[in-house]
């Protein structure tokens, strides 16, 4: 097998989990191919680890079956505007990062285009949407999975092989944790300098649909908890004042941005948002609480088309409730302060949390360097 190096990687990602695991696949990419030419969207990570960023992912999150609708204008112009700009480039390889209602697309027209098109991360067919897997099936060239039941699933059910390279975050939390020994303590002014007996993460998403509908609920609780000290873990993407206007109110609430692993490796508990937050909640050993609430007409109509029974990512790659989910109209200030109770005193709750987190980091490790991994099977691919 021959390798000249000098490639030409299209990457899209759409929201901050994937700008994190993309970032960490352009760095392993980059060091297999050293003079590497990356275009992507994504946001300021992968912008940091050496690609061209063309649009950044806040520009690009629309959440929810109404919010999409509303926007469908602006998202119909950026799918011709990436099209247009993908040709300009000629990429010897697209690669896409979940984000699939963009991403499918993409795929499509590009597989019509004749370009290689790698999808890593996949779209989560197994939950809804599961028709979409046959597009899949001939618009993709190379799937790469991080999740350990997706690859027995695509191969069962669809007789579609796939590569499973464990999860990035993984080697993301060691490495933070690895070198946590020689860092530098946080900014004189950020409120993890100041330590309280308890410390509360906040994290209540990267898009501000979401952030409205459950910050307010998890920062109306924090009055139940003088003793502890609440602190938002900030979405980059989003600005401080949007914060500001909710926290306010609240004496012993503050907020960091760019320092969630450091809030996390802090706290004594956390309210999260569903999403990648719950998973690397659980690798840091936190006791959580999963909170959603979307739009009525969204939740609606989610619930009548998803078909898991969980949407915390612990608990679907456990199989079971690990941690606790409190969706929609349960999600009210009256739960959540009971739930953070349990989190924050009940020592056979969190003895257990514990003992279930470590079986799952097991699990998400099985695979390997998952970007590492990813990046040396891409390239290998492009080889052949």
């Amino acid at each position: 097998m021959y390798f000249a190096g000098g490639m030409k990687y299209y990457i899209i990602a759409g929201e901050a989990s994937g700008d994190l695991h993309g970032s960490n696949l352009i760095k392993e990419i980059k060091k297999l191919d050293d003079v590497a030419d990356v275009r992507c969207w994504g946001g300021d990570l992968m912008q940091q680890a050496g690609a061209h960023l063309v649009k950044h992912y806040r520009d690009l999150a629309f959440m929810g079956f109404a919010e999409v609708v509303k926007n469908l204008g602006t998202i119909l112009k950026n799918l011709r505007f990436c099209k247009k700009d993908i040709l300009q480039f000629q990429p010897d390889a697209l690669i896409l990062i979940d984000y699939p209602g963009f991403n499918l697309r993409i795929a499509k027209w590009a597989k019509q285009q004749g370009l290689k098109v790698i999808y890593y991360i996949s779209p989560q067919v197994w939950a809804w949407k599961e028709n979409r897997v046959k597009e899949m099936k001939k618009n993709i060239d190379k799937m790469i999975v991080i999740i350990p039941f997706e690859k027995e699933y695509f191969k069962n059910k669809w007789n579609w092989d796939v590569e499973y390279v464990g999860h990035p975050l993984v080697e993301e939390i060691d490495g933070y944790q690895l070198a946590a020994v020689g860092r530098q303590p946080a900014a004189r002014n950020s409120p993890l300098t100041i330590l309280p007996s308890q410390i509360v993460a906040l994290l209540p998403g990267s898009r501000k649909q979401e952030i409205a509908k459950k910050l307010p609920i998890m920062l109306e609780v924090s009055k139940f908890f003088p003793g502890c000290q609440f602190i938002i873990a900030e979405a980059p993407s989003v600005e401080d004042e949007f914060y500001q206007n909710f926290a306010k109110p609240y004496s012993n609430v503050s907020a960091v941005k760019n320092q969630t692993y450091n809030l996390l490796s802090q706290a004594k508990a956390a309210l999260v948002t569903s999403g990648t937050a719950t998973l690397e909640t659980a690798l840091f050993g936190v006791p959580e609480v999963v909170c959603y609430k979307g739009s009525t007409i969204s939740y609606q109509i989610a619930k009548r088309v998803i078909r898991v029974k969980y949407i915390s990512m612990v608990n679907l790659i456990m199989d079971r409730l690990v941690v606790k989910e409190l969706i929609q109209n349960d999600l009210t200030v009256e739960n959540l302060k009971h739930e953070l109770h349990e989190l924050l005193t009940n020592e056979t709750l969190i003895r257990d949390l514990k003992t279930d987190y470590a079986e799952l980091k097991k699990i998400l490790s099985e695979g390997g360097n998952a970007s590492a991994k990813a990046a040396r099977s891409i390239i290998h691919f492009l080889s052949e």
